[in-house]
């Protein structure tokens, strides 16, 4: 039973949150956005790691949420907008994207699968991600460790509960 209503937020999670992402006041949405990048980054931020993006902008969207972001690093801090020209754009899946977050599945698998798309300056592209690469578990904070891991580990399992069995055992008889 467990399963089935884990199987089911996470195949209608973009359905259920969908309304409430929308609704959500953008500054709202940018504020949080941006405290917890600053979180997750706060040791790239401190060794100057974004002064690649100096003056860039990178768009992230959550295709199936029908939201996006911004983001850029500018006067040596993280800067979200809900509007700027971006050089670089990634997109993705809600429950793709909890999968990355969590390092339940590799950013490449996703984009040579097209689940994951990045589109514009390839190079800044790469610089994005393998900073997101280099994330610090252990600098986080507990508390932000683990629910991102609770979070992806309920989408891997809701992602594998919806997923047909096969039986791959045979019944012959002579």
């Amino acid at each position: 039973m467990l399963n089935k209503v884990r199987s089911h937020v996470v195949q209608n999670a973009a359905t259920i949150f969908r309304p409430p992402a929308k609704l959500c006041p953008a500054i709202i949405q940018k504020n949080v956005l941006l405290e917890t990048l600053k979180k997750v980054f706060h040791e790239a931020l401190d060794d100057g790691d974004f002064e690649f993006l100096d003056q860039q902008w990178l768009k992230v969207s959550v295709r199936d949420l029908d939201v996006h972001w911004f983001i850029s690093y500018q006067d040596d801090q993280l800067v979200v907008s809900d509007q700027a020209e971006h050089q670089v754009h990634f997109s993705g899946d809600l429950n793709d994207l909890v999968l990355i977050m969590g390092r339940k599945e590799d950013p490449d698998t996703l984009f040579f699968q097209r689940r994951l798309q990045i589109e514009g300056d390839t190079e800044l592209g790469l610089e994005v991600k393998n900073l997101m690469d280099s994330v610090d578990w252990d600098a986080l904070p507990a508390f932000l460790v683990t629910a991102i891991k609770q979070l992806a580990n309920f989408v891997e399992q809701g992602v594998a509960d919806s997923k047909p069995t096969t039986d791959t055992t045979h019944a012959y008889s002579n």
